[in-house]
């Protein structure tokens, strides 16, 4: 204030001139600058004082919040020192090689994708660590932003500090469990083969690889020609600690052999298509479709019925296991001849259905055959016990023979 005063007080204005005050426009502009100056000058004085009351309540502020801070430090506070503990071993995690942390995918690049884990540094999972198979892309391995899984931290980026991730190890340590199981269980897996050499072939089970004797497959088709097909395998060693993962095709082949009762019904892929039938994947299996056994009806051409890739519901006519053959038909599982031609789903639906029919067909057929022989080779010494099995005769034979009038007519289908 006093220095406005001296300023004030230094003004000097210097004499009008007799010209000057003869010029009223002159004077006129003299007196309007003398007042925006003074103006000026009261409007500096008004933001001065304004900004000095400003100043003066933010220190009282600032000293009645240290001595809050001094005397009551939790005062106000919505949450105690125990909660606040509480909340940053909510948050705490061991960043150590080694140790699984839960984290959120944040978002993905070329190369990664960037994980929060809520550390104080970010936290990195390469591409190639992203799958237990190979991917050109995080998202082909299921890995978008928002996605919350558990990462094992691999290592540490000395450059910025930043954690490793892996999930490719935590996947790799569950297909071997997963095989263990499956060994234990005697159970058949599909495996697609990626590989071949002199020994045998390389097939990927469960993300793993595994190797096939040639002593262990049961085609005898060039094993070149095997390359990313699937076969059929069962578990022969599995062994984490030396990485031998020992696969058999002749044994899930056996397997499924056993089940191929001569009647009995199985779903199956068509594979490949030939002008005397189409070759009917069932189980790992081969069996033929021959043309004659597709319908009642006569089929000219076998690509108006059947497509690769159709899967269907076949019947069991035949199988010679040393020659590894097996002859299918739908033919008898038709409801009505023609149906494969017309209408295959009524086929597929009531498949077992007509096969339960025709193996009643071939049990009461076979019956009276039977009974046909001992009635004209009654000195055969045979006998037909109840169940249809021939015997020797029993006492309860009647010396006149067999009443044949019990024996059922065949049924039509």
């Amino acid at each position: 204030m006093a220095s406005l005063v001296l300023q004030f007080t230094a003004l000097k204005c210097s004499p009008l001139s007799s010209s000057f005050l003869s010029q009223p426009s002159l004077f006129t502009q003299h007196r309007h600058n003398q007042r925006r100056a003074s103006t000026s000058i009261v409007n500096s004085v008004a933001l001065a004082n304004a900004q000095n009351k400003e100043r003066v309540q933010l220190k009282k502020l600032f000293e009645e919040a240290y001595e809050r801070c001094r005397t009551a430090p939790m005062e106000g506070v919505s949450f105690t020192l125990e909660d606040f503990t509480a909340a940053l071993d909510k948050y705490d995690f061991d960043s150590e090689v080694g140790s699984k942390v839960k984290g959120t995918v944040f978002y993905t690049d070329n190369n990664g994708a960037v994980v929060d884990i809520t550390a104080k540094s970010s936290a990195y999972l390469p591409l190639q660590e992203a799958s237990i198979r190979k991917v050109r892309h995080v998202e082909e391995a299921g890995i978008v932003a928002g996605l919350r899984e558990e990462f094992l931290i691999i290592g540490e980026n000395q450059a910025d500090d930043s954690l490793i991730l892996s999930l490719r190890s935590i996947q790799y340590d569950l297909a071997w469990e997963r095989c263990r199981q499956l060994q234990a269980e005697d159970a058949a897996v599909k495996g697609k083969i990626v590989g071949v050499n002199k020994g045998g072939v390389v097939a990927e089970v469960e993300g793993l690889r595994g190797f096939v004797p040639l002593s262990q497959l049961s085609t005898n088709s060039n094993i070149e020609e095997l390359l990313e097909k699937e076969l059929p395998l069962k578990f022969v060693e599995v062994d984490e600690e030396q990485s031998r993962l020992v696969l058999s095709n002749r044994k899930a082949i056996a397997g499924n052999q056993a089940q191929l009762g001569i009647g009995s019904v199985v779903t199956g892929s068509v594979q490949s298509l030939k002008p005397y039938g189409a070759f009917i994947d069932i189980g790992g299996i081969n069996g033929l479709l021959h043309v004659s056994q597709i319908s009642h009806d006569r089929v000219t051409d076998i690509s108006t019925v059947l497509q690769p890739g159709d899967i269907l519901k076949v019947m069991i006519l035949s199988h010679d296991r040393e020659r590894g053959r097996v002859s299918l038909s739908t033919k008898k599982l038709e409801p009505t001849p023609g149906d494969m031609i017309r209408n295959p789903k009524i086929v597929f639906e009531k498949a077992e259905e007509m096969a339960q029919t025709f193996r009643q067909r071939i049990a009461q057929a076979e019956a009276m055959a039977r009974a046909d022989m001992l009635r004209f080779q009654p000195e055969s010494g045979l006998t037909l016990s109840g169940d249809g099995i021939l015997g020797q005769f029993t006492s309860d034979l009647p010396e006149e023979g067999l009443d044949l009038t019990e024996v059922p007519p065949a049924e039509a289908s």
